[in-house]
């Protein structure tokens, strides 16, 4: 679950990390009662589930209460990635002398959380972490133990070598990081930039967020800060019925029971040449009419040229799916071309029910797989 930046800044300001104030407005009338409050210079920044929003144009510096109206009421007018911005924060501006990086993330490889480090802060780091990894510094945190002081201390020192008084300062910041990361069932957690001011003090100026969705039920707290407004439909039309959705860049749409078996239908489907639309997994139940919910999700993509069925069938049964496919084909009109591939509880029935609805199915995944990639070449 992505939360936005106004929350995350909360959530590490309770940690007790030196966050600036900053308030959220809906409209540009409040944007500029904020900016009066605060008086001087303001920033405003578009609070939306999206990357880029500098590049885009949804971060910008207003002088005065007039042009912080003016700015929020450009920014509150775009799309960005997609996503229509309805609100922004209102922040002071602070004098920046220097712009460093601290992240958190879970590293699924090794399997523990990873704590991040760069002096090369600022909007640029993806590109600092391509062409000059050396430059960001790493601790693995052993979860028996949690993090542990000497590994704060040692990016402390990494970010600001020579100057003992800011690299305590960031030591403290990445003890009290990596705590919100775990209180809040972060998967993600990152301060960019983490800014010294003139008299050098640290400020997380900006803050993400991403919260691991299988911590919400343990945090009904957190689970409130879900914005579904900020959501795509679709992927707030999944969650609803009890889907795993993902949207993807590709035109196959593939529809798999388990995600072991969703995750490798999408590896074959980029290994004979194509690309997948989405990741959907609807998992171990054999309730039709979750089929004819993943195929109104599917349809909905535009992008989305071929849909691929892949069900092995174990607790979910193949003639339920199915009856789900059949019933959708009726409520839905579906253009893209189906293909569909059934192995496992009840696939004799299952063949019997699509083809008396004129559906064919088949049993092999490599084979299904390379006629859905070609299907959607054909209708490139």
């Amino acid at each position: 679950m992505d939360i936005h930046e106004y929350q995350a800044r909360e959530l590490l300001r309770e940690h007790g990390i030196p966050v600036p104030p900053g308030e959220v407005a809906t409209t540009s009338e409040q944007a500029g009662e904020i900016a009066r409050k605060y008086g001087g210079r303001v920033v405003i920044k578009a609070q939306v589930h999206a990357g880029g929003r500098g590049k885009a144009g949804g971060v910008k510096l207003a002088d005065g209460s007039a042009e912080a109206r003016k700015f929020a009421e450009q920014i509150l007018a775009l799309e960005i990635k997609g996503l229509p911005v309805t609100k922004v924060l209102v922040a002071p501006a602070e004098e920046i002398a220097h712009e460093a990086y601290l992240g958190a993330v879970v590293d699924r490889s090794s399997g523990v959380v990873v704590l991040m480090a760069s002096s090369e802060g600022g909007i640029d780091i993806e590109e600092v972490a391509a062409k000059t990894p050396e430059l960001i510094y790493k601790e693995q945190v052993d979860p028996r133990y949690g993090l542990l002081a000497h590994q704060a201390s040692r990016l402390g020192f990494k970010l600001y070598p020579g100057d003992a008084g800011r690299a305590r300062q960031a030591a403290g910041i990445v003890r009290k990081l990596y705590d919100a990361m775990i209180d809040a069932g972060a998967s993600l957690v990152e301060i960019n930039p983490l800014v010294t001011t003139p008299t050098g003090e640290l400020r997380a100026i900006d803050a993400k967020m991403n919260i691991d969705d299988n911590e919400l039920f343990r945090r009904p707290q957190i689970e409130e800060l879900r914005d579904s407004e900020s959501e795509t439909p679709a992927e707030v039309e999944a969650r609803d019925v009890g889907l795993t959705y993902i949207e993807l860049d590709g035109d196959v749409g593939c529809v798999v029971n388990g995600a072991g078996l969703a995750m490798a239908t999408m590896d074959l489907v980029k290994y004979y040449g194509g690309q997948p639309a989405n990741f959907l997994d609807i998992g171990g139940s054999s309730n039709p009419e979750k089929v004819v919910s993943a195929l109104r999700i599917i349809t909905a993509d535009s992008a989305v040229k071929s849909i691929l069925f892949n069900i092995f069938g174990g607790i979910t049964r193949c003639d339920d799916v199915a009856n789900g496919i059949v019933e959708a084909s009726r409520q839905i009109e579906v253009t893209p071309p189906i293909t569909i591939r059934l192995t496992g509880t009840n696939e004799e029935e299952a063949v019997q029910i699509l083809e008396s609805a004129g559906f064919s199915a088949m049993t092999d995944m490599d084979e299904a797989v390379r006629k859905a990639v070609q299907l959607a070449k054909q209708h490139e």
